[in-house]
């Protein structure tokens, strides 16, 4: 008799995933922000963001018996766009961010110029300094030392290298919260929940349920994001994609045991809709998804290493763009699977049918 019922629950696991999958193979719109929508985003943040060539520095110079001989100096330099305006017009410009440094030649009968810039722009730096160095060359300076250039251009320096493994990681916490979260809250308001009380199944079969149909979705989706941005961008794995594989499965577990916890007592579609926001919110601005949280000060660090998602962005940059393996990657690998399990046992513990 207990084996009977033992494998009535385990049929009744296998029957919940094929039901989910089946589900969610019915929503085109579903699929699409599952599959298509990263692949879109990448491909729009890569072409913005692709290596381009220096663009030109804006130079104002302003107008005064000096100013013609000014711009024909730094008008030879192709790393400068010049043009004469009057005082008033110059700084209107500068203010607009339509110019990026005024030069101002004095009229005293020297021949030193003052610069206005805003320091708080990296162009705008960067063309007092370019500017300073070309009058001053113009003027007759030469360098004291003789210097080599050799340019390189390695995988993994790239925006876009930098970038597709926080897209996996967005696409890994995003799948986990709403498609475990917001599904079980839909099928609660649909009375679904309630009747599996008349089931063998228990929450834990249920739950579990969710939770590897959410993992068959979310594999396809990364490679389709890998094989893109293979093709599309040439990014390049330098590490085992067996060690990917492991952190898709324990991040989707981790996000997973997330979404459950926040969806175990909420009864409508706008709670759960605000509370995954309020859980996303933090990691989407922080966890180095599009940029890197070093960005952020020195005593918010420990608090962001810890945000669920950060472990994961980390190891999957550390694993693509290092070429490190699972022994390089404990201190991540502990914070997942901390995050993973407690979520899932206490969302286990307060999750109700009714």
């Amino acid at each position: 008799m207990s084996d009977r019922f033992a494998k009535l629950k385990y049929s009744a696991l296998r029957q919940m995933t094929i039901a989910r999958l089946r589900e969610f193979s019915r929503e085109p719109a579903a699929i699409f922000w599952v599959y298509v929508f990263p692949i879109l985003m990448m491909i729009a943040l890569g072409v913005a963001f692709r290596n381009r060539p220096l663009e030109q520095l804006t130079v104002v110079v302003e107008s005064g018996d000096r100013a013609e001989p000014t711009l024909q100096w730094l008008d030879a330099d192709e790393r400068f766009r010049v043009s004469i305006a009057t005082a008033e017009d110059a700084h209107e410009r500068l203010r607009t961010g339509k110019a990026d440094l005024i030069v101002t030649p004095e009229e005293s009968g020297s021949n030193d110029y003052r610069y206005t810039f805003d320091p708080t722009r990296p162009g705008s730096l960067l063309a007092r300094n370019a500017t300073d160095d070309a009058l001053q060359r113009a003027a007759g300076r030469e360098d004291l030392l003789v210097v080599a250039d050799r340019e390189v251009s390695e995988p993994g320096a790239r925006y876009i290298d930098f970038l597709v493994p926080g897209l996996i990681g967005m696409g890994i916490m995003g799948g986990g919260l709403w498609g475990v979260g917001f599904a079980i809250v839909d099928m609660r308001i649909r009375k679904l929940l309630k009747r599996f009380l008349a089931t063998p199944m228990n929450r834990s079969h249920f739950l579990v349920a969710v939770m590897i149909s959410r993992l068959i979705y979310t594999i396809p989706e990364i490679v389709l994001l890998l094989i893109c941005a293979r093709f599309i961008f040439g990014v390049i794995n330098q590490g085992s994609y067996l060690t990917v594989t492991v952190l898709i499965l324990l991040g989707t577990i981790e996000f997973s045991g997330i979404g459950l916890l926040v969806a175990s007592r909420a009864k409508t579609l706008e709670t759960i809709s605000g509370l995954l926001n309020l859980v996303m919110l933090p990691m989407w601005m922080a966890s180095g998804i599009f940029f890197s949280y070093d960005r952020f000060p020195e005593y918010f660090q420990p608090l962001i290493r810890i945000l669920p998602l950060t472990p994961l962005i980390d190891a999957l940059r550390q694993t693509m763009l290092e070429g490190q393996t699972i022994a390089d990657l404990g201190s991540q690998l502990v914070v997942m699977a901390v995050w993973a399990i407690l979520t899932f046992f206490i969302g286990l513990r307060f999750f109700r049918w009714n």
